[in-house]
């Protein structure tokens, strides 16, 4: 049985993640990024303690605004981090933190169910 998510051919898709970037929709990209529907950028943080609002912003002005931004922790998830989920509701965003592996596998899914959603996905590190 394939359980693979079917992608619409004009949105961005991670096809596979390591220790030092990511492929997103056949491009090879070095160190952490931002994935949206119709683009993805790189994303200047290397660890989850750099993540705050201000980094997040090209998701929250995207256009259309993503209804869940799902972020990618690393090789570890880690707790929720409650300011910064609220910060992201009061932009109508949910927040869900996971590993980056488990992440890039959700944002698929989503994209799948053509959801509006968002990843921000920190490289495993070398």
């Amino acid at each position: 049985m394939d359980i693979t998510p079917t992608i619409p051919s004009d949105r961005q898709y991670v096809q596979r993640y390591d220790a030092f970037g990511f492929r997103v929709t056949g491009v090879e990209l070095s160190g952490s990024v931002i994935v949206l529907p119709d683009r993805t950028v790189s994303w200047p943080i290397n660890q989850l303690d750099e993540v705050d609002l201000a980094s997040l912003q090209v998701a929250i002005e995207a256009v259309p605004k993503p209804e869940i931004l799902i972020l990618g922790c690393g090789r570890r998830g880690a707790p929720p981090d409650m300011s910064l989920r609220a910060a992201l509701k009061a932009h109508g965003i949910a927040l869900e933190m996971m590993d980056t592996g488990a992440a890039c596998r959700t944002y698929n899914v989503l994209l799948g169910e053509r959801r509006l959603a968002a990843a921000a996905l920190i490289k495993l590190g070398a």
